[in-house]
């Protein structure tokens, strides 16, 4: 397989930010330590639920806005793949329009499912846009409101994909 050229990410950040005109990036700086659990029965036993943040929705849902969208949407785990849709401003959008399941690997998920690798899945994926300027509304807002959303489902761990 060719080599491909590294894709500069701060650089690219910096640029798209100061193109959408907003302040210069300030990078997420957490010290708190992340609240990692130790899972204690086999991921064959447990529930998983699946994050992601590269646009995907569902035909007939809204479609994620370009500014600031700290919105997500529930993806049922058996859509299929001609039913999702992706929009993101911050990356190319050819592989996930192509196959979804680039940013959203539901038909790998359900594989580990029916081969028992996997106990369950939550009933829903949960998507957002991810690129959100404000770190503040991800913490405050989005984050809170998914992590209520896997408790009820009660997940025992959570998949995170990020694009």
């Amino acid at each position: 397989m060719p080599s491909r050229p590294a894709v500069d990410y701060i650089e690219r950040t910096k640029n798209l930010y100061s193109s959408l005109g907003h302040a210069p990036y300030q990078w997420v700086s957490n010290s708190d330590q992340p609240p990692w659990q130790t899972l204690n029965k086999p991921l064959s036993d447990c529930k998983l639920g699946v994050v992601a943040s590269g646009g995907i929705y569902r035909y007939g849902q809204v479609a994620f806005h370009y500014k600031d969208d700290i919105s997500y949407r529930r993806i049922p785990i058996a859509t299929p793949s001609d039913e999702l849709r992706v929009t993101h401003f911050a990356y190319d959008l050819t592989a996930a329009r192509t196959d979804p399941n680039a940013v959203l690997p539901l038909q790998a998920l359900n594989d580990l499912i029916d081969n028992g690798r996997v106990g369950a899945l939550a009933p829903n994926a949960l998507t957002f846009m991810g690129g959100i300027y404000s770190s503040r509304k991800v913490r405050d807002t989005l984050a809170p409101a998914m992590v209520a959303e896997l408790k009820k489902d009660e997940v025992d761990l959570a998949l995170l994909i990020p694009v």
